[in-house]
């Protein structure tokens, strides 16, 4: 029975630091910013309770010394792990799947396979290169340079489409041939695509489904049970905040 009690009581106290520990990931963003986003899809996926701070944009909070003293930017997110700070949401969402690795979802390669590194370090090059300029550029035309009172630069808001077209013509090529961006298992890096690849979609109707490949690429990463969550969380955010 003593031994009995002390198994217990080592595997209480592991469990309560574990939960501890989880309690100081706190995210400072917001459920409506897209790269919050993408850090939170991540987060669901390897089962990560997260605590949201919310940064208040309208009396310029992330400019503020404080913020500016955690990230020099004055962008979101950043992530406070128990006064450990990192920033930049891919970075933050690496992170956080590389310290989590053992739990959810599998979403980096193993370090010592150099063959799957690559092709991991190449997909995520893809996606910064070759589909977030454009698709967060075509977002920035339509909805957040209108909210800031810019109008939008027809222009080159047809441009970016155009490019945006191009790029998916490319990643139609690779996802005839697999089933995710690195290979046939997914990885952080096809989640990284959703938070603009959501929106893009929207503000250019179906320009995520044009292609067949890519279509059931986006199918498939969209109605993941993360991102619903996601979802869920920015629509109650925008139902609280047009309460307050």
């Amino acid at each position: 029975m003593v031994m009995k009690a002390s198994r217990f009581a080592t595997r209480f106290l592991h469990a309560r630091n574990i939960q501890t520990h989880r309690g100081c990931l706190q995210l400072h963003g917001s459920h409506l910013s897209t790269c919050s986003e993408r850090v939170k899809v991540i987060a669901y996926e390897k089962g990560i309770e997260l605590e949201v701070v919310p940064v208040n944009f309208a009396v310029g909070e992330h400019k503020s010394a404080a913020y500016l003293e955690k990230q020099p930017f004055g962008q979101i997110p950043y992530l406070d792990d128990d006064g450990f700070i990192v920033y930049e949401s891919r970075a933050i969402s690496r992170y956080l799947a590389t310290k989590f690795a053992s739990q959810g979802t599998k979403l980096l390669p193993d370090a010592a396979d150099l063959k799957e590194s690559a092709l991991f370090e190449q997909g995520a090059s893809i996606e910064l290169s070759n589909f977030d300029p454009f698709a967060s550029g075509l977002v920035a035309e339509k909805v957040f340079n209108p909210m800031k009172g810019i109008p939008t630069d027809e222009g080159r808001f047809e441009w970016l489409v155009t490019r945006l077209r191009s790029k998916l013509e490319g990643y139609e090529r690779i996802l005839s041939k697999q089933k995710y961006l690195v290979g046939n298992e997914i990885s952080a890096v096809d989640l990284f695509h959703l938070p603009y690849g959501d929106m893009a979609n929207k503000v250019v109707p179906g320009i995520m489904e044009e292609q067949p490949h890519v279509a059931a690429w986006w199918k498939d990463i969209s109605s993941r049970d993360s991102w619903k969550r996601v979802l869920e969380d920015a629509e109650a955010a925008k139902v609280a905040a047009a309460k307050a």
